[in-house]
């Protein structure tokens, strides 16, 4: 669980993959050390109540005593066949513990694997710019309904997101752990005293943390401007009170936006030192001259070399494919075809579509999958005039739920690799965690969600560009 708290909450600022790629090698360093530990442990355990045995205690003084009383020349060499006898009769036992060790970690291994790539998929799905979908969702929104008030902003997404993430979170782990460690509840959340073999794995890990050393200056000035950073989208435009956009900047039009502060706190980086301001010099560089001014936080090399390009490129194609359909027709050739789904019940619809994109994201990128079906939601929308958010806002985050292949993403790709999985042991897991995923969205958005966005009613701006259309 702890493992998959942080993964989820790296993945609401990061990519899924550089929190599966980042987390996985700790964890299973973590892991390699704990089994060493209980390995030794054992070892000593068995070894101790080997000779608090009777039967052999008996067998070694039996011994001594021959060597006292018959002091025969091959003495020696029958305690020497008598040790080894022993010592091939404890083999087996000692060969089954170690054995049993090896295959709890191999389960345990393949547990915290698929628990870390898992996790930083749903953790992707709380914040707006945890993964590519929920930007796509935003930009098709403003595309599509462009009066629509912003109503998809950091701190409304994150309000209906979060709280399902939490929830999906939760159940997974449950899923897991029965999965792939039993649910004995007692061990699982029991507060007993700590065994030794506990306190030593610990010891361990606070040793190797102490490696660490401190924070350098480099690493607060990236905390600093990161929390700065959420902050000042929390509070641009809350929607409870006028935000401190609203109050500065947007009197008079929408002037300031969430990219503009994520723009602002880019440029930082190119500004802010690496560190600290020194008399004496920063070194010498590799061609031996005196360094002058240390380096930036971030450089454009960097961006140049680390920066997703294919996301912009598929964003803007999301954005050509929508106004295509618009001016050529098709949105409203689909709307009019899908016309009779007004019959269903709208919750039916939500549920549907949403098995149907989490199929669909198993056997493609969630990017392709988010934009081939957004456009076509909001005309069918539109078109049995329910809020157009009761079918998109579900589906863009089931485009998010692809746990059952390895290919499905690259999270999953990387895990599959490392813990060696087998592909029966992701489509086991990862089919509940589907089913999981799924409905926990749906609740979402028939309870708060439902609520927030005001999905009861057909909105006047989505009714406006139907108009238009």
């Amino acid at each position: 669980m702890g493992f998959m708290i942080v993964s989820s909450f790296l993945s609401m600022w990061i990519s899924n993959t550089a929190t599966t790629a980042m987390m996985l090698p700790i964890a299973h360093a973590v892991l390699q050390q704990l089994k060493d530990t209980e390995a030794q442990a054992d070892e000593r355990d068995f070894l101790a109540a080997a000779e608090d045995n009777y039967g052999f205690e008996l067998e070694n003084r039996q011994t001594k005593q021959d060597v006292t009383d018959e002091k025969q020349p091959d003495t020696k060499v029958q305690l020497e066949d008598r040790v080894y006898e022993n010592e091939l009769s404890l083999e087996p036992q000692r060969e089954a513990r170690r054995k049993a060790i090896e295959d709890k970690y191999e389960l345990l291994t393949k547990g915290m694997s698929l628990s870390v790539c898992y996790s930083a998929s749903i953790g992707g799905t709380a914040t707006l710019t945890g993964t590519t979908p929920n930007l796509i969702l935003k930009g098709q929104i403003d595309k599509l309904f462009p009066g629509n008030g912003d109503v998809i902003n950091f701190a409304s997404w994150f309000a209906f997101a979060f709280p399902n993430m939490v929830i999906m979170l939760i159940f997974s782990w449950l899923w897991l752990q029965f999965l792939f460690l039993g649910f004995n509840l007692k061990q699982t959340f029991g507060c007993g005293v700590k065994s030794e073999r506990d306190k030593e794995a610990y010891a361990v890990m606070k040793e190797e943390y102490k490696k660490l050393g401190r924070m350098k200056f480099a690493e607060v000035a990236v905390l600093t401007i990161f929390i700065l950073l959420v902050v000042l989208w929390f509070t641009r435009e809350p929607g409870f009170i006028d935000g401190w956009a609203t109050v500065l900047f947007n009197k008079n039009g929408a002037f300031v936006s969430d990219g503009t502060v994520a723009i602002l706190m880019s440029m930082l980086f190119f500004v802010i030192p690496s560190r600290l301001p020194s008399f004496g010099g920063y070194g010498c560089n590799d061609a031996g001259k005196t360094v002058k001014a240390p380096p930036t936080l971030l450089n454009w090399q960097v961006v140049h070399e680390r920066m997703p390009w294919n996301i912009i490129l598929l964003l803007g194609g999301g954005f050509a494919l929508a106004a295509g359909s618009e001016v050529s027709g098709l949105s409203k050739w689909l709307g009019a075809s899908l016309a009779p789904l007004k019959k269903i019940p709208a919750f039916a619809i939500s549920l549907l579509l949403s098995m149907l994109v989490a199929t669909f994201t198993e056997c493609s990128s969630n990017t392709a999958t988010t934009t081939l079906f957004l456009p076509i939601l909001a005309s069918m929308a539109t078109a049995i005039n329910i809020h157009p958010l009761y079918v998109m806002l579900p589906c863009t985050i089931a485009a998010s739920l692809a746990f059952m292949l390895p290919v499905a993403t690259p999270p999953n790709a990387i895990a599959f690799s490392f813990g060696n999985l087998k592909v029966i042991d992701m489509v086991r897991a990862g089919f509940i965690l589907n089913l999981i995923g799924i409905l926990t969205i749906n609740l979402g958005v028939n309870t708060w969600g439902y609520v927030m966005f005001d999905m009861g009613t057909f909105p006047q701006w989505a009714n406006t560009t139907q108009g238009q259309l």
